[in-house]
């Protein structure tokens, strides 16, 4: 039943890629001073709300393997980061590739870019130092510690163009509070790509879960023999 459910999910995410991308493309027309370009924006937008979404529930499953000391949530939160970390170099690519062609440039030290980069670092951080902590326990316990706090760097990252208005531009999206205005038809593709990246990313955690699992029961055989 499971893997049903994630076939269906990955299935029903390509479907809504496949007729998206012929929306974008084909039915709605170039932006007035971006040109053709812009389309990355549709990409580019919900692949950072995808990783918010990740590290959100990294943190919050950290938060609780703190409290609870379940290693399910250590689990839960590795392969949140993950995931959270591959979505974060999507965007941080398709704002690049972007920054190109409007700006002339491919990185700037803009602080929205240099906070998206700092996130991106201490996750990457994060799965590092699991690496390198060999007892399953402790591994989950500074990890939880790393992970809780990380998302601080999360939450600077989305206040940055609030904060800090310099090379990139304001709030656009209606959503955000002094958010500009945005055609409905551009505004709905945004948000069907963003179900189509939530669909995806919930499929890959759920993969990385099961396999983070049996690589633990592999760890504790693996213990056990060599106690014997």
């Amino acid at each position: 039943m499971r893997d049903k459910l994630l076939y269906a999910a990955g299935a029903a995410a390509t479907v809504i890629l496949i007729a998206n991308l012929h929306k974008i493309l084909l039915g709605i027309p170039d932006e007035m001073d971006q040109g053709a370009i812009y389309r990355i924006l549709y990409f580019h937008v919900p692949s950072w709300f995808t990783c918010f979404a990740a590290f959100f529930v990294a943190g919050l499953a950290s938060v609780m393997y703190s409290v609870k000391r379940d290693l399910r949530y250590d689990v839960l939160a590795v392969s949140a980061v993950e995931v959270g970390v591959a979505f974060t170099l999507v965007g941080l690519a398709t704002g690049s590739i972007w920054a190109r062609i409007i700006w002339g440039i491919w990185w700037t030290w803009d602080p929205r870019l240099t906070w998206a980069l700092i996130t991106c670092v201490l996750y990457a951080g994060y799965l590092m130092m699991r690496q390198m902590i060999d007892d399953a326990s402790a591994r989950a316990r500074f990890a939880a510690v790393l992970g809780t706090f990380s998302f601080a760097s999360v939450a600077i990252t989305y206040k940055a163009i609030d904060w800090w208005r310099t090379q990139h531009p304001g709030p656009v999206l209606p959503i955000r509070a002094g958010g500009g205005k945005m055609d409905p038809e551009m505004w709905h593709a945004i948000l069907w790509n963003w179900t189509a990246f939530m669909l995806l990313a919930s499929v890959m955690v759920a993969v990385r879960i099961s396999q983070e699992t049996r690589l633990r029961e592999v760890e504790a055989l693996r213990r056990r023999a060599h106690a014997i």
